[in-house]
C-alpha cells in the first residue's frame, strides 16, 4: 500500500467529519475537602465541555491527575455526578515537581469534534490560570467573561484593575453579559 499523504495544515476552518481531539484544563482548590474537589472539578469539566460544544456521546475518555496534597476525593467522582459515569474515567497522581502548583486537579478529555485544533478552547481556572498562558482559548480570553462561561469566577471584575490584564476585563456582547 502506498503511504498516506501528510495531513492538511490546520487552517482554523471546521473539518467535515468528527476526529479525535484532546482538551486540557486545570483548577485548584482552597482546601482539601470532598466538597472543594468535587465542586471545582465539576466547574472545570462543565466549562471545558461547554466552551468546546462537546456532547456526552462525543466523549471517549477522561484522565484526571491531582497533586499529592489532595486526598479527600477522587476527581472522577465529579464526572460521575455530572452523569458521565459511562465514560471511561481514570485518576492518577500528578508528578511531585519542586515548585509545582499545589492543590491542583488537571484533566485531559479525549473526545470527537469537528473543531480544528486551533479552535479548541482549554480551560485553566482559579490559581491554575497561569499554568498554560501560551494556549489559545484560555479562561481569560476576551470571549470568556460572560455568564455563558462559568470557568470565569463570577466575582471577577469586568473592568481593568492595575493588576488585571485588559483581556480578562473584556465583556461579552450585551445580550450575554453578567
Amino acid at each position: 500500500m502506498p503511504p498516506e499523504p501528510p495531513p492538511e495544515p490546520d487552517t482554523g476552518a471546521a473539518v467535515a467529519t468528527e476526529r479525535l481531539v484532546a482538551l486540557r484544563g486545570a483548577t485548584t482548590v482552597e482546601a482539601d475537602t470532598r466538597e472543594q474537589v468535587l465542586g471545582r472539578t465539576s466547574e472545570l469539566l462543565t466549562a471545558l465541555l461547554d466552551r468546546n460544544g462537546v456532547e456526552h456521546d462525543q466523549l471517549v475518555s477522561i484522565i484526571f491527575t491531582a497533586t499529592k496534597d489532595l486526598q479527600s476525593e477522587f476527581p472522577a467522582a465529579a464526572a460521575r455526578a455530572l452523569g458521565l459515569g459511562d465514560v471511561p474515567l481514570l485518576c492518577a497522581r500528578e508528578l511531585d515537581v519542586s515548585g509545582g502548583n499545589p492543590s491542583t486537579v488537571r484533566v485531559l478529555v479525549h473526545c470527537y469534534s469537528t473543531l480544528p485544533r486551533a479552535s479548541l478552547r482549554h480551560v485553566y481556572l482559579h490559581r491554575a490560570r497561569h499554568l498554560r498562558d501560551d494556549l489559545p482559548g484560555r479562561a481569560d480570553d476576551p470571549d470568556a467573561s460572560c455568564s455563558r462561561h462559568p470557568h470565569v469566577p463570577q466575582s471577577e471584575p469586568t473592568s481593568p484593575t492595575p493588576t488585571q490584564p485588559p483581556a480578562a476585563a473584556a465583556r461579552c456582547p450585551p445580550e450575554v453579559s453578567r
